[in-house]
């Protein structure tokens, strides 16, 4: 009863949906790449892909690009993000690099040293661009019909 050995080779896999934790004092290098949330607050020398939420804690640190679709940093970023939907950045965060989100919020207290790319405005300016640049060659073109038309 007590003494019977457990047969391991019929174990199922746990299907895992819950976050991933890096912590305090673990340096990882490489890439990351995961479906569900990822939380960091030890160190990562690499690039994050994630599918959901990725937070960078206030002991974390990221050397390395960062893509998801949300984020929340707290701690270090040395490299590029880029989010589909919310990048926050809070508290006392450095980051040091570029940075593109479909929307962000920058508390007064964070550091951000790069350039800002909000991809809803982009998208918006550079529709707005082609068509001025549409028109300008269409009034060009007409234009210069006339004045043919005119000698």
């Amino acid at each position: 009863m007590f003494n019977k050995t457990k047969d391991t080779t019929q174990e199922k896999p746990v299907a895992g949906n819950g976050t991933t934790i890096i912590n305090a004092g673990t340096v990882l290098k490489g890439d990351i790449k995961s479906n569900n949330d990822i939380r960091i607050d030890g160190t990562i020398i690499g690039n994050i892909f994630c599918q959901s939420k990725i937070v960078i804690g206030v002991n974390g640190d990221v050397q390395g690009d960062i893509e998801g679709n949300q984020a929340d940093v707290v701690g270090k970023v040395t490299g590029n993000i880029k989010t589909k939907d919310l990048l926050q950045l809070r508290g006392e965060c450095q980051i040091n690099g570029d940075v593109q989100a479909g929307k962000l919020q920058i508390e007064p207290t964070a550091t951000f040293n790069g350039q800002c790319n909000m991809s809803g405005s982009a998208q918006k300016d550079n529709n707005t661009s082609r068509n001025i640049t549409t028109a300008k060659f269409t009034v060009e073109r007409n234009i210069n019909e006339v004045k043919t038309a005119v000698k």
